[in-house]
């Protein structure tokens, strides 16, 4: 009978089926230090029994991903803000373990001031620091810790102190501040130092988990794809090369705490009090605040719905997208809006993702939307695929006059665009859409929308714009006049 001698650990996907191509390997190049990485942060968390309270703050870089493969909360921080989010996730969740993640370019070029506050801080934070001298994932262009002499496609003939000033070594920069209770240097190269890479990974979760206070482990790891190198030769450059520039070793090991843990000075359920929020109305889950509504009398499958609205920069999407929010939240639910937009002010595309939910909303994202209210074409083409069977579409039809078939889904198309123009307010196209879904589905009360729209002080004029167009969509489909196919 066989034995295995090791196997992987429950905190690692057997099977990465969230990325595209074989869900057996990683995206990672062969000999890259990632997936080491991982997997010792993997065993860690199985060992200390810390999996199911973890939140691992994604980089921009190549370990973007990380949520294919560690099974654990995750969060995405916009390029070199990771240790700004850690810290706003370990404030409002003390007794989360989070694990900061960043590469060279994303922690010591565009987020140096954020670690160097964080640390500074002495926020209780676990950071791993991916150092492998050069933005590996964007072309190899010089990072702030590339060696000098080295070559990067920034670089052709090397960095030279003079023109690129002089790597930066950070672990001896931070463990010059005051608060930091666990600064190391370690390497990915042989098994002695990656042993030595796995134990320092460790001890910085368990410093985290003793509430010791900041600690950061800053890893040299091979990038062969960057370098050039097969992956012994990456192996060799790390330990025979990168060493020179920046000494192995633990620079700082204190026994405590060096900065006492932040305290909230305003309790949670006086933060909405403290920001100026209006509370939900009072009994509102329970149909009581107005008249002739309650969530519970939705019909099922628009009730707690995940919305998707989508189209070009300009036509009000965002827009949309907070002011249900809000009407959501005055009505009673838990609720989320998260935008997403290319650089342009006008004519890029937009789409943003709301959700209406019973209890507290885990993430804010829609991945698979109960929910599409589309704008133009290229958004319902895009997003259609997307929404569950028997999920409702809302689309302009003034701007998609023939739409492609939705066979399995709830369909209302009105000619908002049309529409809006007729009533004297182009711009306005946004909220026959939305009054058209509130009218389809009875999600929400009108007054409770009316009451969002109010808070956002408007003009005069504006306000009773949108107020006219959301009635206009909301008369068509009740006096079926809208091209629907509901039940």
């Amino acid at each position: 009978m066989s034995v295995p001698l090791s196997e992987r650990p429950a905190t690692f996907y057997r099977v990465f089926e969230r990325k595209d191509g074989d869900p057996t390997v990683t995206h990672y190049c062969p000999g890259c230090g990632h997936g080491i990485v991982h997997k010792y942060v993997a065993e860690a968390l199985e060992d200390l029994g810390a999996a199911d309270r973890t939140v691992f703050v994604n980089p921009v870089g190549c370990a973007v991903f990380a949520y294919y493969y560690l099974d654990v909360g995750h969060i995405q921080a916009p390029h070199g803000r990771a240790p700004a989010v850690g810290t706003a996730v370990k404030r409002a969740r003390p007794d989360s373990l989070v694990i900061v993640y960043q590469g060279d370019g994303d922690l010591a070029a565009i987020g140096a001031s954020e670690i160097l506050h964080a640390a500074n801080r002495g926020e209780c934070l676990t950071v791993l620091f991916i150092n492998n001298a050069i933005y590996g994932m964007t072309g190899g262009q010089m990072a702030p810790t590339t060696l000098l002499g080295q070559v990067t496609a920034t670089t052709p003939d090397g960095r030279a102190a003079a023109r690129d000033g002089f790597p930066l070594r950070v672990a001896e920069l931070l463990a010059t501040l005051d608060a930091p209770v666990y600064i190391a240097r370690v390497a990915l190269g042989d098994a002695t130092h990656n042993l030595a890479a796995r134990k320092a990974i460790r001890r910085a979760l368990r410093n985290q988990m003793d509430r010791r206070g900041f600690s950061l482990v800053e890893v040299l790891s091979p990038c062969p794809t960057g370098w050039g190198l097969d992956p012994p030769e990456a192996a060799r450059f790390v330990l025979e090369t990168m060493t020179k520039t920046f000494p192995l070793g633990v620079f700082r090991d204190e026994p405590g705490p060096r900065a006492p843990a932040p305290r909230a000075e305003v309790p949670a359920h006086r933060i909405p009090e403290v920001l100026g929020l209006r509370p939900a109305r009072s009994g509102s889950r329970a149909g009581h605040a107005w008249a002739g509504w309650s969530a519970a009398a939705v019909e099922l499958p628009f009730r707690y719905p995940r919305v998707k609205a989508a189209g070009f920069g300009g036509q009000g999407v965002l827009f949309l997208g907070s002011l249900l929010a809000e009407a959501g939240r005055l009505a009673g639910y838990a609720v989320s809006w998260l935008p997403s937009y290319g650089p342009e002010m006008r004519g890029g595309t937009a789409h943003c993702h709301v959700i209406l939910a019973r209890a507290e909303v885990d993430s804010p994202l829609v991945t698979r939307s109960t929910v599409l209210l589309a704008f133009n074409r290229p958004s319902l083409e895009r997003f259609a695929g997307e929404v569950v069977d028997g999920g409702l579409v809302v689309y302009d039809a003034s701007m998609v006059p023939e739409p492609p078939p939705m066979p399995r889904l709830r369909t209302v198309g009105i000619p908002a665009t049309e529409t809006a123009e007729r009533l004297g307010s182009k711009r306005a196209a946004n909220m026959v859409v939305l009054g058209a879904y509130l009218a389809a589905t009875r999600v929400l009360p009108e007054a409770a929308l009316r009451e969002a729209l109010e808070g956002m002080r408007l003009a005069p004029q504006a306000l009773e714009a949108n107020l006219r167009a959301i009635e206009e969509g909301a008369r068509m489909v009740r006096e079926g006049s809208a091209r629907a196919s509901l039940p």
